[in-house]
């Protein structure tokens, strides 16, 4: 025998013994869903076929796993939402002890046939195996994904660039007036709420995301798309650090090689090698940009204009070295004329350069006076005429060797040569780098 009191007690607060029996099973018995699996499953859940079913989504982007620039894609991980109402089903829940929704396996109801245009491969997380159901008839699908999307990459400004990427919704097989698309928030919207999601943000930061409803055409067949579009930065930092810094630092060594002597060979297998780690500089390149790309990356004219520069370098470097070789021929040329007029042999003179070390110039009067010391031990008569006979030699030898003596003309030229270029070099050089900056830094 139950009290008067709580009966009374059980009234107020709205709990009989009917409510505490209630379960989610009494709602599924009176939906019927299990014997009328083709009425729920397989046809769209309108009593009025000329009314379109309106499925409302809601995206909400929680990471940038991966962009891979050199085949065009990007793997976000986003969260969508999408809603729709079935007009079969609904219950009053003043009658279920105000059950207001239950969930089920999504197997067991029509859901609309909404892919992603931009998607190359299958979506890599496991899909919710549950939908939602409210007593109005309103269907909740909740899913998280990880897709691998096409993306155009516009890398004219790595890596200092801005991507932008599309995701478009719209039904496969059923047009506008079957299928209606909207979208749940706006734009600033859904930017606010994602900036609360992403925690983590790597190579990429997450900039904007924008929304927008259209519909789209094609051999008389309309459809509903929306497309939500999102915009990342890349982190430049690495790429500074790790590829533009060094090829400056390439820069800085060419210039540096300015102050080695053009007659040293180490000049010129310097700047070669300089040359070689830059052209190692741009394989690395080719390696991250796409091929595809329409405008020449300003990070590839940054390498071809520091390549030319070396290059010139290098090439003024071959050009100096040529004409102090020429220089150095005419003095050997016009040593040995010396030596022709005097009438001394060249092997006498090859001989005593070789054991001496001094020049042909050098070894003149030694010979001569070799040749004098001969004739005096056959002829002492001879002895005060080859003295007389080797200061005149002298005499003439000093005349005509300054007349031999380098000018040295040729030397004035490479340097004159080295001056011009140098400067030349440091003004291209800091107007090249100022409008590749610049360049980079415009919008």
């Amino acid at each position: 025998m139950i009290p008067a009191g709580f009966f009374f007690l059980l009234l107020l607060t709205g709990e009989t013994s009917d409510e505490r029996n209630c379960s989610y099973l009494d709602v599924l018995q009176y939906l019927n869903l299990t014997k009328n699996k083709e009425k729920f499953t397989m046809i769209r859940p309108v009593k009025n076929y000329k009314e379109p079913t309106i499925v409302t989504l809601d995206l909400l982007l929680y990471a940038i796993l991966d962009v891979v620039k050199k085949d065009q894609q990007w793997v976000p991980y986003v969260w969508i939402d999408m809603w729709w109402k079935n007009e079969f089903l609904s219950w009053d829940p003043n009658d279920f002890c105000n059950i207001t929704r239950i969930s089920l396996p999504n197997e067991l109801l029509w859901k609309p046939d909404v892919t992603i245009e931009e998607m190359s491969e299958t979506d890599r997380a496991p899909p919710n195996p549950f939908l939602i159901i409210r007593n109005n008839g309103e269907i909740e699908i909740t899913d998280d994904q990880v897709l691998v999307s096409a993306c155009r990459m516009l890398v004219y400004k790595f890596p200092f660039d801005i991507q932008t990427c599309n995701l478009s919704f719209k039904s496969v097989v059923h047009n506008d007036k079957e299928i209606l698309l909207t979208e749940y928030f706006n734009s600033s919207k859904i930017v606010e709420e994602t900036r609360k999601l992403m925690h983590n943000q790597f190579e990429w930061l997450f900039v904007n995301l924008t929304v927008h409803t259209n519909n789209i055409t094609y051999l008389d067949f309309n459809q509903s798309v929306i497309t939500y579009t999102i915009s990342i930065k890349r982190r430049a930092g690495l790429y500074i650090i790790n590829f533009i810094l060094p090829i400056l630092f390439f820069v800085g060594l060419d210039l540096a090689s300015f102050m080695i002597s053009d007659s040293s060979g180490e000049k010129l297998s310097f700047k070669v090698t300089v040359l070689l780690a830059v052209t190692v500089m741009q394989l690395i390149l080719n390696d991250i940009l796409p091929s595809s790309s329409n405008r020449i990356p300003l990070i590839a004219s940054y390498c071809i204009g520091i390549f030319g520069m070396m290059m010139l370098s290098l090439l003024e470097t071959v050009l100096v070295m040529f004409l102090l070789h020429k220089d150095m021929k005419e003095v050997a040329r016009k040593e040995q004329s010396v030596i022709e007029d005097f009438g001394y042999k060249e092997s006498d003179v090859s001989i005593k350069v070789h054991y001496t070390g001094q020049t042909p110039s050098e070894v003149l009067p030694v010979v001569k006076e070799e040749s004098s010391s001969q004739l005096m031990e056959e002829s002492p008569d001879f002895e005060k005429l080859s003295y007389e006979l080797k200061e005149l030699v002298k005499m003439l030898l000093n005349s005509r060797t300054e007349e031999a003596r380098p000018s040295g003309y040729w030397k004035g030229v490479c340097n004159k040569i080295n001056r011009g270029f140098f400067i030349f070099y440091i003004i291209t050089l800091a107007l090249f780098l100022v409008n590749m900056f610049y360049r980079w830094s415009a919008e």
